[in-house]
């Protein structure tokens, strides 16, 4: 096991966010993962790593906040805080996060409070935030299991058991198999997504019509020079790095005002602490006009009110259902691991996914088509039976995905 998790810390590091030398790297982490962060932190220091900083979170203590903390507190951020993201950022630091969370940490907590405290980070952390989305520096988002979420993902085994079987699903996930070779393994991976990337971009797509049994019925245009692509990605410096591992995706960002139709989320969806059902948008010239849920409808509306461009989408990936994670037949409720089991949209701010977008400002952006808000949401679309049909530029419709699978020209 100690085996796997150094080959696993060595795959985030090196790989994930390829540490250069003599740079700086943020390490958020659960203080329960304390055990697993110093392992990231002792192989970054041995890539050659200035200084690890650490940034530790809490679910009892981000619950009690919320529950019992002052009104006004929602509405700041700490001028501390500020600096420790944004100048960062600037300088160009390595952030490394590690997602683990108790699936339902602020249920019943007032949508509100939650809303107005995205505003004020969104707002007070824009240079983090901007040079995240364009590559201004490496980052990387992987799991490990806490109690919490494992006794969710698996409720008939006991504690121990749960975190086992939880611990097994994340490596298989992320390709550790503690024979060292887990690094090689990535890049025959993304080797494998680049091909099909290159295909995609080849044919110059103008809009996507995806269908499926569920009631998704839903036409995307593109805006005009977008470019897909893949797991893999480069800093404005031209250095790699991986922004999720896992990473099964191929995505592209959509013309803001260019979706018309119905989307049925396909499987739950963990957002701000709660538990999303059933979800159902109507949306009409690239706005959700329609928002439902089965289950945790007031958190889904509450997401989709933070901003003006939280109601427009921001992404659309394509995810194969016969794919490493979806093939292990488990719902993970954590988004990092269901994305990449299905495919997704996301509704919120938009990856700069045009030709020379990494260099084009926000204005620039908008001004091509593309959505700006302070919030990105992924949720599941995918199905056994999805169906997306792709236009080209000289209207030619290319099936792109049949039975949930890649169609066999992108295979």
């Amino acid at each position: 096991m100690e085996e796997k998790l150094r080959e696993y810390a060595r795959l985030l590091v090196r790989v994930g966010l390829n540490v250069e030398q003599g740079q700086r790297m943020i390490l958020s982490s659960p203080v329960e993962c304390a055990h697993f962060a110093r392992l990231c932190a002792q192989e970054a220091y041995d890539a050659g790593c200035k200084e690890v900083v650490m940034n530790w979170t809490d679910d009892a203590m981000t619950r009690m906040k919320y529950l019992c903390a002052d009104e006004e507190v929602f509405d700041s951020v700490p001028l501390w805080r500020r600096h420790f993201f944004n100048d960062q950022a600037l300088e160009g630091a390595a952030y490394l996060a590690i997602s683990a969370t108790d699936p339902e940490n602020l249920k019943g907590v007032d949508s509100q409070r939650i809303i107005r405290a995205q505003r004020a980070s969104g707002k007070a952390l824009k240079d983090f935030d901007r040079l995240q989305m364009c590559g201004g520096f490496p980052w990387c988002i992987a799991s490990i299991p806490i109690p919490s979420w494992a006794a969710r993902v698996f409720p008939d085994l006991d504690g121990e058991k749960a975190t086992g079987a939880l611990w097994d699903a994340i490596f298989r996930a992320v390709r550790i198999t503690g024979d060292g070779h887990a690094v090689q393994r990535w890049q025959e991976h993304l080797a494998t997504l680049d091909k099909r990337l290159e295909k995609l971009n080849a044919l110059k797509f103008k809009s996507l019509h995806y269908r499926n049994a569920l009631g998704t019925d839903l036409t995307v245009e593109l805006p005009e020079g977008c470019i897909w692509e893949s797991g893999g990605d480069r800093t404005l410096a031209g250095r790699s790095y991986i922004a999720n591992i896992p990473t099964e995706e191929i995505f592209t960002a959509p013309l803001k005002t260019g979706a018309n139709g119905v989307v049925m989320g396909s499987m739950p969806l963990v957002h701000d602490g709660n538990v999303i059902e059933g979800l159902r948008f109507v949306v009409k010239d690239g706005k959700i006009v329609e928002a439902t849920a089965q289950a945790g409808e007031e958190t889904l509306r509450a997401a989709i009110s933070v901003d003006e461009g939280a109601a427009y989408f921001g992404e659309v990936a394509l995810v194969p259902y016969d794919s490493p994670i979806a093939n292990q037949g488990l719902l993970f409720y954590n988004t990092l691991f269901d994305e990449n089991a299905a495919c997704h949209i996301a509704f919120g701010e938009a990856y700069p996914c045009l030709e020379g977008g990494q260099n084009l400002s926000k204005d620039e952006l908008k001004a091509r088509g593309l959505n700006d808000s302070i919030t990105h949401v992924d949720f599941m679309i995918g199905t056994s039976d999805l169906s997306i049909m792709g236009t080209a530029q000289d209207g030619r419709e290319v099936p792109i995905f049949i039975d949930g699978n890649f169609a066999p020209a992108f295979s």
